[in-house]
């Protein structure tokens, strides 16, 4: 029997203002030993392919069509994602299920090694707390746009994954994007469906530096460039 987990109940009133995430997004690759918290995960989960209109069933990401072709999972590692004060969300893969905001259990146990490996080992998906994984299942949207559906779908993947950037930013957690992977291995140890195709990987973690960006930094760069090439204030 699947095992389903019901998720914190997502904030709207959190983190930090969209313009200060936006200047401090980065792709961050060093991280701290600090576990996530599993109301962080819900809240990465719900801004990542969350449910965003409950009378039409849009979500938080642009969809042709509204087709929605891509599934979100999160891959749990050991002692990584705290329930509780002393509880650990058990390692494996999940589905994420925006109409329910929740997951469900697909492979338990620890698969760090093997998705490290499988991601032409590059550290900082071994040393991250989790993984979030989107995958899609393209006929969903050519049915509807035939071949040119398949850009549509990959400028989705795009806006989700850029959702999760903000949405991490925001709460004060890192994350880097990769598209170097294995994909049918990946697929296999993350227990896809044969219809869904991996197309992102994001390692999420606590960052060992916070962000410094400064308004006067910004105001700064932009005046010196300003000057460079002679514009005038309209």
């Amino acid at each position: 029997m699947t095992r389903t987990f019901l998720l914190p109940p997502i904030e709207l009133e959190t983190g930090m203002p969209v313009p200060r995430a936006l200047a401090c997004r980065r792709s961050i690759r060093k991280y701290s030993d600090e576990p996530l918290k599993l109301v962080e995960v819900a809240q990465l989960l719900w801004a990542a392919y969350g449910i965003s209109d409950p009378l039409r069933g849009f979500k938080t990401t642009p969809s042709a069509g509204a087709t929605f072709p891509l599934e979100v999972y999160f891959i749990a590692y050991p002692e990584s994602v705290l329930v509780s004060e002393n509880e650990y969300l058990p390692p494996g893969s999940y589905k994420y299920d925006p109409d329910t905001h929740s997951i469900s259990l697909i492979k338990e146990g620890d698969l760090r090694e093997r998705l490290y490996r499988a991601s032409l080992a590059q550290e900082y998906v071994k040393r991250a707390k989790g993984c979030i994984a989107l995958a899609a299942v393209f006929q969903r949207t050519t049915s509807f746009y035939g071949k040119r559906g398949v850009r549509y779908v990959w400028i989705e993947v795009g806006h989700a994954g850029q959702n999760l950037y903000l949405q991490a930013t925001s709460l004060g957690l890192a994350t880097v994007a990769i598209g170097a992977f294995y994909d049918e291995e990946v697929e296999e140890i993350l227990g896809l469906s044969r219809d869904e195709r991996i197309a992102y990987l994001l390692p999420v973690a606590r960052p060992r530096k916070p962000c410094t960006i400064s308004q006067d930094a910004l105001n700064e760069y932009f005046a010196v460039n300003r000057a460079r090439r002679e514009l005038y204030r309209i």
